[in-house]
């Protein structure tokens, strides 16, 4: 009886058990895994929300500052990723930004674009005629003359996509010197990654009219439809 029992379990599972197993596994993972992906999404667009609103605060701090004068007639101008992380030196400046008005990961830029926590953020200052300019492509504005001074202390835009589409994040948001949050559902554009196998918004992409910074952004199609063709809504 005993040597019996022995030798039934030493068999070990057989194939349908096994089969019963595998089938189970399957299942959890089917249901856990797309239900993981999608809690990865909804947390790295919180944080690049998140990250937007404390571009907002930062940008109308520095201003008040003056950090950045380049006319010279007292009032102080928006700056790029880097110079408000305190990264690189401020145009103009022979030091960098101190204390820095944001966390040092938002002065690693390559390309031009910050990557964070599965979001690219990209920043524009308006050069002449409000062409928006991104900073260079390490970070900063070795050129000041690039931007137009007077329009630098009243606007600039930043904008925040999937580092990978649908794997990193799903919508695109944008803000500027209004302090208004928009998003779009990045069906139209797919804006993702950076560099040269990146689809990256235009300076004026959510804008309503084109390379013209000084317009305002395009708000559910009004007062014109944005240029990059999107709708851009209010964050919910």
């Amino acid at each position: 009886m005993n040597r019996r029992k022995h030798a039934r379990s030493a068999r070990g599972f057989t194939l349908i058990e096994l089969m019963i197993v595998v089938s189970v596994i399957a299942t959890i993972a089917a249901v856990a895994i797309p239900n993981l992906l999608s809690s990865r999404l909804t947390a790295n667009e919180a944080s690049a929300i998140s990250t937007l609103r404390t571009l907002i605060s930062a940008q109308a701090q520095v201003a008040a500052r003056a950090a950045v004068d380049s006319d010279g007639d007292g009032r102080g101008e928006f700056l790029t990723l880097a110079e408000l992380s305190g990264a690189v030196r401020l145009r103009g400046v022979a030091a960098p930004l101190d204390p820095a008005a944001v966390s040092v990961s938002l002065g690693q830029v390559s390309n031009s674009v910050v990557n964070k926590s599965g979001y690219c953020f990209g920043m524009f200052l308006p050069g002449p005629g409000g062409a928006g300019v991104a900073e260079d492509p390490g970070g900063g504005m070795a050129a000041p003359g690039a931007l137009d001074a007077d329009l630098a202390e009243t606007f600039w835009v930043c904008y925040a996509w999937p580092a990978s589409r649908g794997s990193s994040g799903r919508r695109a948001f944008v803000t500027n010197q209004s302090g208004d949050l928009l998003q779009t559902d990045n069906t139209v554009q797919s804006y993702s990654g950076a560099g040269a196998a990146g689809v990256v918004p235009a300076a004026d992409a959510a804008y309503s009219a084109a390379a013209d910074m000084t317009a305002p952004l395009s708000f559910n199609g009004l007062p014109a439809a944005a240029q990059d063709g999107g709708v851009w809504l209010a964050v919910n």
